[in-house]
C-alpha cells in the first residue's frame, strides 16, 4: 500500500511557538522541518529587521512568498531513498504574516494541514519579552510591543481562522501542542481509511 505525502503548515502570530511545536512533530513524524523565516535570512544573507531597513516590508513579503513556495515544492517531492522515511512531505513553520497574502493562504490549504497555533495576547507578549530577539523581528507599527500584538492579532485573526484547517490554544506546552497535532493526524487518516 502506498503511502501519500503529509505537508503540515503552522500559522500564527509571533510567539505562537510555531518553530518549537514544528520541530517537535517534524521529529515524531521522521520528515524534515522549514522554517520560512529561517529560509529568508539564509537567502539574503541577513537578519529580518536588516531585510526590512534595507528593502521595507513589501520587499520582505515577498521573500517570504518565495519561502513558502520553495518549502511546498521540497515537500512535494519524493522522500529521498537514503532517508528512510516511507512519507514525502514536510512540517513548515510560516512568518506571522504569510496569511496576508492570498495566494499563500491558497497554496498552503491546498497543499497540505494547516494548523493555526492561537495565544491571547498577553501570552505572546510574555513570551516575546522573555526571547529579547527585537533585532530579529521588527516592528510592525511603532507602537508598545503589547499595543502592537494586540492590534496585529486583532487584524489578522479572521485570515488565521479561515486558513487553518484546524484551531490550536497555543497557551499549551509545546510538547503538548505536538502531541496534539499528532493525534489529529491519526484521526484524520482513521477517517480517510
Amino acid at each position: 500500500m502506498r503511502q501519500h505525502a503529509v505537508t503540515l503548515f503552522l500559522i500564527g502570530p509571533r510567539g505562537s511557538g510555531k518553530t518549537t511545536v514544528g520541530r517537535l512533530v517534524a521529529e515524531s513524524l521522521g520528515l524534515p522541518f522549514y522554517d520560512t523565516d529561517d529560509m529568508v535570512m539564509a537567502e539574503a544573507g541577513l537578519s529580518i529587521a536588516d531585510i526590512v531597513a534595507a528593502e521595507g516590508w513589501p520587499a520582505f513579503r515577498a521573500r517570504e512568498s518565495r519561502a513558502l513556495a520553495e518549502a511546498v515544492a521540497r515537500a512535494a517531492g519524493p522522500a529521498p531513498a537514503h532517508s528512510g522515511r516511507a512519507l514525502s512531505g514536510a512540517v513548515v513553520s510560516t512568518g506571522g504574516g504569510m496569511v496576508l497574502d492570498r495566494q499563500n493562504r491558497e497554496r498552503m490549504r491546498a497543499a497540505g494541514k494547516v494548523f493555526y497555533l492561537a495565544a491571547p495576547a498577553d501570552c505572546l507578549y510574555a513570551r516575546l519579552e522573555s526571547q529579547n530577539d527585537a533585532d530579529r523581528r521588527p516592528s510592525l507599527t511603532g507602537e508598545s510591543p503589547l499595543a502592537e500584538i494586540t492590534r496585529v492579532l486583532a487584524e489578522r485573526e479572521q485570515l488565521y481562522r479561515e486558513t487553518a484547517h484546524h484551531r490550536l490554544d497555543a497557551s499549551a506546552s509545546p510538547d503538548s501542542l505536538a502531541r496534539t497535532i499528532l493525534g489529529l493526524l491519526t484521526e484524520n487518516r482513521e477517517e480517510s481509511s
